[in-house]
């Protein structure tokens, strides 16, 4: 399946997608956004990140703020980095290298790397290439963590691009689910994760005692 250029999506999507079903919606489909101290170091990250321009170091060339997109996965964005990588030998001769930046810390689950790795899938679809690998860049630790692009890590990242667009496509905010990171998340405040989840209880408590 091809989509059309209407249909691309935002490639960042697929973070908030895999992090919180509801942030996500509420960002791309209610077009909502709530900035606290962590957005705005990640957004300051960025900032400096697309202003860089390109630059070489040897047998390294750097493009900042690389736009993206994949017709194959329905998918639109820019990279914060890519790195092309002179071989001395072999086709292609510059070998793309993605470089996403983070502000904080390595995560425990995927989304970040989902990211990276549909970067990595526009760029091969664009160049007709294969990208082994990339990289997360974590702010808080101030180093690079590499992402080898697993089949199964390819898998996922394409399985995540579906369920963006049936999120999309049935365009209903999943109701609020508390746990942890909610805690973090600059949505707190107009998701109300715990509030509106107590009330889902006690209204199926008394939809259950009416029934009796």
């Amino acid at each position: 399946m091809m989509y059309n250029e209407d249909d691309l999506l935002p490639l960042s999507a697929l973070q908030h997608l895999l992090f919180c079903e509801r942030q996500c919606a509420l960002i791309h489909i209610e077009q909502l956004w709530v900035e606290n101290l962590f957005t705005a170091q990640g957004r300051i990250m960025h900032e400096r990140v697309d202003r860089s321009g390109g630059e070489s170091h040897g047998d390294i060339r750097v493009e900042f703020a690389l736009p993206l997109r994949s017709l194959r996965l329905g998918l639109i964005g820019k990279a914060d980095a890519v790195e092309f990588h002179r071989r001395p030998e072999g086709n292609p001769r510059w070998l793309p290298f993605p470089v996403e930046h983070k502000r904080g810390r390595p995560k425990k689950d995927n989304c970040d790397k989902v990211q990276l790795c549909a970067q990595a899938l526009c760029l091969e679809e664009t160049l007709d290439l294969i990208i082994p690998q990339g990289a997360l860049f974590y702010g808080k630790k101030r180093r690079r963590q590499k992402v080898e692009f697993t089949g199964e890590l390819r898998r996922q990242t394409e399985d995540t691009a579906l369920r963006l667009h049936r999120l999309f496509d049935n365009a209903v905010t999943p109701a609020p689910v508390y746990s942890k990171k909610c805690d973090t998340c600059s949505f707190k405040d107009i998701c109300l994760p715990r509030t509106l989840e107590k009330k889902r209880r006690v209204e199926q408590y008394l939809n259950r005692a009416a029934a009796l």
